[in-house]
C-alpha cells in the first residue's frame, strides 16, 4: 500500500492499524545527536490520546511506547529511528456486525473497492488511530524546531456554530490547556463543551476548526515550484482524518479585498524587515518571509453515530450501520496534537532541506 510515508529529508513511514498489534513510525533522516526529550514525546502523545476526558472516545490506551532503533544514550544516531506504541484496549467485537456492511462516509466501500479485502475493526489503516504515529514523529520534529526557536501552537476556535472572535494575532495560546475543548477563549471553551456534550447525548457528532500559529519561523523555508511552503502545509493538514478544509493566511477572507488592503507593507523594525500586516500568513512566493504563519484547519462532523443508518452490503443488498462502539463526538478537541505534529514535520522537513541547498 503506497502513500504511508511523508517528507523528503526528514521523511516518516507510519505503520500499523487500529486493531492491529499497535501504531509505529519509522523516521529517517533526523539529524545525528539529539537529545531526545521523552517528557515532550510523552506529554504529545497524552494530549491525543482517547480517554482523556467526557468530550471524547472512552477507548483506553495510556500510549506506552518503545524506542526500538536509531537512539543510543538517549541521543539519536542518524539511524532510522523507530517508535512502536502498542494497543491494549481493542474491542474488536463492537465491529463484528461491520463485517460486510459500508457504513456512510467511511472509507470502507473505498478501500473495499481498491484493495479487495479490507479490515473492518475500527477501520484498519483508515481509522484516526493511525495519528499517534504522526504526534510521535511530530514531537521528535518540536525537539529540533526548539533548537532554533521555532514555536508551533494550535487550538480549537470553532465547535459546529460557536467560534472564537479573538484575532489570530491576539490569542492566548496558554489557555489551550486549561480547558477540555483546548480552546484558547475559556469562555467560548464552556460553550463549546456543552454543545458537545449535548450532541453526544444526542447520538450525534459535530465539526469544529483549529488555527494554528507558529512563530520564529526563519526566512527562505519552501522549495518553489511544487513544493511551496504553504503547499506542504495544505498537504499535511488534509491528509488527517476527517479534514474538509485548509487556509492559510487571509484565506477565503481575500476575496472580498481589494490589492490595496491586502498587500503587506515592508519595512524595517530595529533593523530587521517586517511587514506592517501579514495576509501573507508568513508565506510569499512558497517561501516563508519571516512573519508568523497562521492557518486554519476544518474538520468535519465524525462519521460514527451513535445511531442507526441505512446502508448496503458489499453484495449491494439494503442494510442498517448500527451505532455502536467508542468514538468522539467531536474530533477538534483531540486534533489539536495532530495539527501540530504535521505543522513540525513539514517546517522540519523544509528546514533541512534549505541546509542542504545552502551548502
Amino acid at each position: 500500500m503506497a502513500g504511508n510515508s511523508f517528507g523528503q529529508v526528514f521523511k516518516i513511514t507510519s505503520f500499523g492499524e487500529s486493531h492491529g498489534a499497535g501504531i509505529g513510525v519509522v523516521i529517517d533522516g533526523c539529524p545525528a545527536g539529539l537529545e531526545l526529550d521523552m517528557e515532550l514525546l510523552n506529554t504529545e502523545l497524552q494530549r491525543r490520546r482517547p480517554g482523556q476526558s467526557a468530550i471524547v472516545t472512552q477507548r483506553k490506551e495510556d500510549e506506552a511506547y518503545a524506542l526500538l532503533s536509531g537512539v543510543y544514550q538517549g541521543k539519536t544516531t542518524g539511524m532510522p529511528l523507530t517508535i512502536f506504541i502498542p494497543n491494549s484496549d481493542q474491542r474488536s467485537k463492537d465491529y463484528d456486525h461491520l463485517e460486510s456492511t459500508f457504513r456512510p462516509s467511511h472509507a470502507d466501500m473505498t478501500y473495499q473497492a481498491k484493495y479487495g479485502h479490507r479490515d473492518h475493526r475500527g477501520g484498519g489503516r483508515s481509522s484516526a488511530r493511525e495519528t499517534a504515529a504522526r504526534v510521535a514523529a511530530g514531537a521528535v520534529a518540536k525537539m529540533i524546531l526548539n533548537k532554533i526557536g521555532v514555536v508551533v501552537k494550535a487550538g480549537v476556535t470553532q465547535v459546529g456554530p460557536i467560534q472564537s472572535s479573538t484575532d489570530v494575532k491576539n490569542i492566548d495560546w496558554s489557555q489551550v490547556e486549561q480547558n477540555i475543548v483546548r480552546c484558547p477563549d475559556l469562555k467560548i471553551a464552556k460553550e463549546m463543551e456543552t454543545l458537545i456534550k449535548a450532541t453526544k447525548k444526542a447520538g450525534n457528532t459535530v465539526g469544529g476548526r483549529i488555527t494554528c500559529h507558529v512563530t520564529g519561523v526563519p526566512i527562505g523555508l519552501g522549495e518553489p515550484v511544487f513544493d511551496k511552503l504553504h503547499a506542504d502545509l495544505g498537504k499535511a493538514m488534509l491528509s488527517i482524518n476527517a479534514v474538509k478544509g485548509f487556509e492559510y493566511g487571509s484565506g477565503f477572507a481575500s476575496i472580498a479585498m481589494n490589492g490595496s488592503e491586502h498587500n503587506d507593507i515592508w519595512t524595517t523594525l530595529d533593523g530587521q524587515a517586517t511587514t506592517l500586516t501579514n495576509n501573507s500568513g508568513g508565506i510569499q512566493g512558497g517561501i516563508s518571509n519571516g512573519m508568523p504563519i497562521y492557518f486554519n484547519v476544518a474538520f468535519k462532523p465524525v462519521a460514527t453515530l451513535m445511531k442507526d443508518q441505512a446502508t448496503i452490503t458489499d453484495t449491494g443488498a439494503p442494510a442498517v450501520a448500527q451505532g455502536k462502539g467508542r468514538h468522539d463526538p467531536c474530533v477538534v478537541p483531540r486534533a489539536v496534537p495532530i495539527v501540530e505534529a504535521m505543522a513540525a514535520l513539514v517546517l522540519v522537513d523544509h528546514y533541512l532541506r534549505d541546509k542542504v541547498a545552502r551548502m
